[in-house]
């Protein structure tokens, strides 16, 4: 597989630049292709820091709030990670008919759910907290679990679960 300006290596894990110079931009762009690819249909979740640092690397830098959903099957490996729902700079409506349907269009049996705080603070609002308990109860009617809602800032992740949150 090819990324932005690299080459995989000749050993596994390993990749080789095509340019010697390499900007900030460049940097950001591969390592959002990378946990892109650790987020990629079949993979198994290698533990609960991987995931928060893969969805800090894809949703910290947005200058507007974004909603997405990891889905996973019933062994908790990815089917998928998808962007639903963009906001302002502080809030995003999420629909749960719209995060439901998405669950069930792609045969999920379990999801995480995150969003971006532009702000930086990735401590949970009210509203955040009462959304997560919405969405669980809307999911649990289609048997399918929320097993965290995690909120990337650019100063890190906050774990409803690993708070006791949810």
């Amino acid at each position: 597989m090819r990324y932005h300006m690299l080459k995989a290596g000749t050993e596994p894990g390993t990749y080789v630049m095509e340019s010697p110079i390499v900007t900030e931009h460049d940097i950001l762009t591969m390592a959002k292709q990378l946990s892109q690819k650790r987020l990629s249909k079949g993979r198994a979740l290698e533990s609960p820091q991987a995931v928060k640092d893969h969805l800090r690397t894809l949703l910290h830098d947005y200058e507007h709030e974004v909603f997405a959903v990891l889905l996973l099957d019933t062994k908790h490996k990815i089917i998928g990670f998808h962007e639903l729902f963009r906001g302002t700079i502080d809030s995003a409506s999420v629909y749960p008919r719209e995060v439901v349907k998405t669950a069930l269009e792609h045969n999920a049996a379990a999801m995480i759910i995150t969003h971006n705080h532009p702000s930086g603070n990735p401590e949970p609002s009210q509203a955040d907290i009462h959304l997560t308990t919405r969405l669980k109860e809307a999911l649990a009617l289609v048997e399918v679990r929320v097993l965290d809602h995690i909120i990337v800032g650019t100063d890190g992740c906050y774990s409803l679960v690993e708070n006791g949150n949810m």
